[in-house]
């Protein structure tokens, strides 16, 4: 059984005793962990360090590092995901499943097909929340870089960024498949519509700035099941994913 990892944003040194964030000591807590026990910790700048817990309170803990592990399990693919934001808890599951699969940076994008109304001060907290998640996956897969969140924002200014990655969009009558794009793509820009798919306006908006329309199979994908399965072909033609 491999030992538990916890993020924790603060410099990490070898031989250094530090105290834990809050984060990472309640999730110590939760996982009722003792001194003693054997850990990772990561920061988001690369790499990890095998740690020993060396106190465990109810709101402290401290840890020993004891050495830093190199690592390389970063896809050569940069994949930002441009996702229009869906109902429920689905855009969380998109979120910790893509971050999974290696995405680099994920935007949070209103469409005119967006069934979601939230004010200004609920989405500052909306991100802040989905980017718990995608540390929590990372946690979890194994990743020592933390994907960026980004603010939310309308379709179009995002769609209108000046960028030299290739720019995709799925869309069921495409002419081209993933397994037809050009080779050596290492940087893609993934745009994935509303349940309700983007409106003629918004598809003629994404061919003037140059996203190319891009089929995934016959059948007609659910939002979330259309990202998560267009990230795995991309991973798998130009990234890491055997």
């Amino acid at each position: 059984m491999r030992n538990p990892r916890f993020y924790d944003p603060q410099p990490l040194t070898v031989s250094a005793e530090i105290s834990l964030g809050d984060d990472a000591t309640q999730h110590i807590r939760v996982l009722r962990l003792k001194a003693g026990a054997e850990i990772i910790l990561f920061n988001g700048l690369g790499g990890q360090y095998c740690a020993t817990l060396n106190d465990v309170q109810k709101r402290s803990c401290t840890a020993l590092i004891n050495s830093f592990q190199e690592t390389a399990n970063e896809s050569p693919l940069h994949l930002h995901l441009g996702q229009v934001i869906s109902r429920g808890d689905r855009m969380e599951f998109v979120i910790q499943k893509a971050v999974e699969l290696g995405v680099n940076e994920i935007t949070p994008l209103i469409s005119e097909r967006c069934g979601v109304k939230i004010n200004a001060e609920r989405m500052v907290k909306k991100q802040q929340q989905w980017q718990k998640i995608a540390i929590a996956a990372c946690e979890q897969s194994g990743r020592n870089i933390v994907p960026t969140i980004h603010s939310t924002q309308p379709l179009q200014t995002w769609c209108e960024s000046l960028d030299p990655a290739t720019k995709l969009t799925l869309h069921p009558r495409a002419k081209y498949s993933i397994n037809t794009l050009p080779n050596n793509i290492n940087k893609i820009r993934l745009l994935i519509g509303p349940e309700g798919g983007l409106t003629d306006e918004e598809i003629n908006l994404t061919e003037t700035l140059n996203f190319t329309e891009t089929l995934l199979g016959p059948r007609i994908l659910r939002t979330e099941t259309a990202a998560l399965t267009a990230i795995t072909a991309l991973q798998c033609r130009f990234g890491d994913i055997a």
